[in-house]
């Protein structure tokens, strides 16, 4: 059968068959629907995705390393950018940064790293310690947010650095390691 052979139908109607092998309509959506499959035997339909499932992954893996001496926050270079589907949606952000630290023997610090979207702060967290050596001690950073941006325009997140006082050197990716800024858009 052509196409001038077929019936006339409905915008956005799929032709499937039905449980006997007879064409059938999958009738049409709503706007963000769906198509979903029942499997075996069973007629698709259109639906809704439910909240909480995964839309989309977006991951950056920065490896240039740098450092600043500043007590102001700094980029590091590491950024993603993901664009939500839905204003509704959430984006669940997962951050993994090789830091280091030197200051002067028996000073203590404090070493702060966030996430921003934009130039929006959005987490903030803060490692302390007393330099007993006048040596570089590094550390692991970790941080995991789930934002609501409330948008479906392009999104970018990054991450910052800050000590609290100038006379400590921060450094990020040493040796060029591979830091990740993960983006996980949920539907809301």
């Amino acid at each position: 059968v052509g196409l001038a052979q077929m019936a006339g139908g409905t915008d956005g109607n799929i032709i499937t068959y039905d449980t006997s092998g007879n064409p059938a309509v999958v009738a049409t959506g709503s706007a963000g629907q769906v198509l979903t499959s029942a499997g075996a035997d069973a007629v698709p339909t259109m639906a809704t995705l439910s909240a909480g499932k995964v839309l989309q992954v977006v991951q950056t893996d920065y490896t240039t390393a740098g450092n600043h001496g500043a007590s102001s926050y700094q980029d590091t270079g590491l950024t993603v950018t993901i664009t939500p589907s839905s204003s509704s949606n959430k984006v669940l952000i997962m951050q993994h940064q090789l830091f280091a630290i030197t200051t002067d023997t028996n000073s203590a610090r404090a070493f702060y790293y966030n996430i921003c979207r934009g130039s929006t702060q959005l987490f903030q967290s803060v490692a302390e310690y007393t330099n007993q050596d006048n040596t570089r001690h590094s550390f692991h950073g970790g941080l995991i947010y789930l934002d609501s941006p409330s948008t479906t325009s392009a999104t970018t997140y990054k991450t910052q650095t800050r000590c609290n006082a100038s006379a400590a050197d921060i450094y990020y990716q040493q040796g060029n390691t591979s830091s990740t800024l993960t983006a996980i858009e949920i539907a809301g």
